[in-house]
C-alpha cells in the first residue's frame, strides 16, 4: 500500500491512499462457536496458508454459518481512492482523472453483504479499478448509492453494524490492527500450538501491529530459571536448575515440572492487559495440558496449528473435528489458524488472519471483551465461559447462588 495520510472534515476522518485492484482470496466460516477461516496465499515459495476456527458466540451451540471470501492480500492496478467512515455508512470516492469515462454507463458497481467490484469500459474492453472480496465490515447491498461527481466515482455503502467505526474500506493489515485494537479494549492475546518458534513469530508480529507488550514464556522461564528449555528438559534434577523449576515442579518427568512452571508463569501473567503471549509449544507447555487452561482465559487465545491438509476445504473440515471432538487440549482456542507449512517470513501474513478472525469473534458478541475483564477480576477461578457467581468454590463447585453470570 502507498503513502497514506488523513484529516477531519466536518467530525468524519477522511483517509487518502492508492491501492491495487487484483487480489488473493480466502474464506471465512463462522460459527456461533467456532469461526474457520482458510486462507490460500500466492508466495514466491508456492506457500499455501489455511486458516480455521474461532470460537465462543454461544459456546453451547454448534450450527455453522455461511462463508464469505476475504481479501488478505493487496491488488495489482493502482487507483487513488478517498475513504470516509460515518455513523450510518461509509463513502468511497475513486478519481477517474483520464481514464475516459463519459458517463455512467461505462461503469459498473457489483456489490454484495461484504465484497465490492468497480469496473469502467475502456474502447471494447472492461477494467477492473477495485476489487475486494473483504470489505472492513458488512454492507446493506441493497442500498449503496453510486453516482459520478465531476472527475470522481462516489459509491455510498450502508453499514449492517452502525457502531462498527471503519478505519478503511476494506480488510488489510493496517485497518485491522486500527479496528481489532479498539474493539479488544485491552483484552491480552495468548499464541498456543506446536511450535513455540511460531508463536513467538506471530505473537511479536502481532504486538507490532496492535501496540501491545510481546512477551515469550519460554523466555522468562529461561531467564529466571537461569537455563534453556531443552538443558532443564534433559537434566531436571540438575543443580544448575532454578527453584523456579523445581518448586513449581510436580515430582514426575521434567515436561510436567515444566508445564506446572509455565502455568506459574502464566498466573502472573493473567492480570496483565495489552500483551501478546507466545507460550511454549507442544505438550511439555502448560497450553498442551487441559488442566492448565485456567489462566489462558484470562485473554484472548489463538491456537496456530500446522496441517498437512492439501486444499482449503480439507483443513476446515480438519479443524471443525479437532474442535469439536475436544481431544486436544489447543481446541478450547478462541480462535484456530491452520497452517499447511511454514516459513518465518509469513508471519506477518498469519498475523493478519489471526486478526481478522478476532475480529469476526468480537462482532459476534461484543460483550466478551468485558467478560474477559470480569473473569479476570474474579480470579481466574476456570470457569470459562460459564462465569460462576462470586463465592463460587472452584474446588467444591458450590457456591451461594446457582446460574452463571
Amino acid at each position: 500500500m502507498a503513502l497514506t495520510w488523513s484529516l477531519m472534515v466536518g467530525g468524519m476522518s477522511w483517509k487518502m491512499m492508492s491501492i491495487n485492484s487484483t487480489s488473493s482470496c480466502a474464506c471465512i466460516a463462522t460459527t456461533t462457536t467456532t469461526t474457520t477461516t482458510s486462507i490460500q496465499l500466492n508466495s514466491h515459495r508456492s506457500l499455501p496458508i489455511s486458516f480455521p476456527c474461532l470460537s465462543v458466540c454461544n459456546p453451547k451451540r454448534n450450527t455453522l454459518v455461511s462463508c464469505q471470501s476475504v481479501s488478505m492480500l493487496p491488488p495489482s492496478n493502482t487507483t487513488q481512492y478517498e475513504f470516509c467512515d460515518g455513523p450510518a455508512d461509509v463513502e468511497l470516492r475513486l478519481l477517474l482523472g483520464g481514464m475516459g469515462v463519459e458517463s455512467s454507463k461505462d461503469i459498473h458497481v457489483d456489490v454484495d453483504d461484504n465484497s465490492l467490484t468497480v469496473t469502467i469500459k475502456q474502447s471494447s474492453e472492461s477494467v477492473t479499478l477495485m476489487e475486494t472480496k473483504q470489505l472492513y465490515g458488512r454492507i446493506k447491498a441493497g442500498e449503496t448509492i453510486w453516482y459520478l461527481d465531476d472527475d470522481q466515482l462516489v459509491i455510498n455503502l450502508r453499514k449492517q453494524d452502525q457502531e462498527l467505526k471503519w478505519p478503511d474500506i476494506v480488510e488489510s493489515w493496517e485497518s485491522l490492527s486500527v479496528g481489532v485494537l479498539q474493539l479488544l479494549k485491552g483484552t491480552s492475546i495468548y499464541l498456543v500450538g506446536d511450535s513455540s518458534e511460531i508463536n513467538l513469530k506471530v505473537a511479536q508480529e502481532l504486538a507490532v501491529g496492535l501496540g501491545y507488550t510481546p512477551l515469550d514464556t519460554k523466555g522468562l522461564l529461561e531467564t529466571f530459571g537461569k537455563t534453556s528449555i531443552e538443558s532443564f528438559l534433559r537434566f531436571p534434577d540438575s543443580d544448575y536448575v532454578s527453584d523456579l523449576f523445581i518448586t513449581s515442579g510436580l515430582d514426575a518427568e521434567g515436561s510436567d515440572s515444566l508445564a506446572a512452571a509455565e502455568g506459574a508463569v502464566l498466573e502472573s501473567l493473567s492480570s496483565h492487559v495489552r500483551a501478546v503471549v507466545a507460550t511454549l509449544g507442544g505438550k511439555q507447555g502448560a497450553a498442551g495440558r487441559a488442566e492448565k487452561w485456567r489462566h489462558l482465559y484470562a485473554g484472548f487465545t489463538v491456537w496456530l496449528s500446522q496441517s498437512e491438509a492439501t486444499d482449503e476445504d480439507s483443513a476446515k473440515d480438519e479443524a471443525r473435528k479437532q474442535v469439536y471432538d475436544g481431544s486436544q487440549a489447543y481446541s478450547k482456542a478462541d480462535v484456530v489458524v491452520k497452517l499447511h507449512g511454514w516459513d518465518p517470513t509469513q508471519a506477518k501474513i498469519v498475523a493478519q488472519a489471526s486478526l481478522s478472525a478476532l475480529k469476526q469473534l468480537i462482532l459476534s458478541d461484543k460483550k466478551l471483551p468485558g467478560k474477559k475483564s470480569l473473569y479476570i477480576r474474579l480470579g481466574c477461578r476456570g470457569d470459562w465461559p460459564n462465569i460462576k457467581p462470586p463465592g463460587w468454590d472452584p474446588s467444591t463447585g458450590n457456591d451461594g447462588n446457582s446460574g452463571a453470570m
